[in-house]
């Protein structure tokens, strides 16, 4: 499953990494183009020609890099971000569960407890991502298209079935490892990835 693993996580990188230059481009776009503006008007009274001609061609080479379809953009990659790292999330233990039972409970019970919650989000996450096939199928044969991006939305709504999936094999994988080794995956917000292999590295170092 290595494989897997990192194309979730290269992935998710991949999707944050390009909303995140996309929203700063468009608010930077955005905020340049208000000072450009100011600054043509302010230009005039300067009698500065080659300030007022420049001021007049940067502003007409912002307002002519459209940008109108980043939001919508933006909106479908957290969407697809977001499937892909709840499933991410039962990978690594990260998400919230009520477990004041499952933690005072040992042997059998603990395990009778423990297999039926997961069996609860295995399946949850097949019926999601069932009606979800079945939904983008739908889609796919009346052929709708996004507003400003103008692609077909069968391929944003992949995001449900193809994440919910994702996120049933990873229950299914962890209830399969809890079954063989009694281990959960759990996440502790206490350490940092990395912190001590870098201590470590920078102990030998000095001696």
């Amino acid at each position: 499953m290595r494989f897997l693993d990192r194309f979730e996580e290269g992935f998710i990188v991949i999707l944050m990494a390009a909303a995140t230059i996309l929203i700063f481009v468009a608010v930077a776009q955005r905020y340049s183009l208000d000072m450009t503006a100011n600054l043509v008007r302010a230009s005039r009274g300067w009698d500065i020609q080659w300030i007022s001609d420049a001021s007049r061609w940067l502003y007409g080479a912002l307002r002519s890099l459209n940008l109108v379809w980043a939001q919508e953009a933006c909106i479908y990659l957290f969407v697809w971000m977001a499937k892909f790292g709840a499933a991410y999330g039962v990978r690594i233990g990260i998400h919230v569960g009520v477990d004041v039972l499952t933690e005072r409970l040992d042997g059998a019970a603990k395990t009778i407890v423990t297999t039926i919650a997961m069996s609860g989000g295995i399946l949850f996450t097949f019926i999601v991502a069932w009606i979800g096939f079945d939904f983008v199928w739908h889609v796919y044969k009346n052929g709708p298209i996004s507003p400003d991006l103008e692609i077909k939305m069968w391929i944003i709504y992949l995001a449900v079935p193809l994440g919910s999936a994702l996120m049933c094999f990873r229950f299914i994988q962890a209830l399969w490892m809890f079954l063989r080794t009694g281990e959960i995956a759990h996440h502790s917000f206490d350490t940092v990835e990395g912190i001590e292999e870098e201590a470590e590295i920078a102990a030998e170092g000095k001696s």
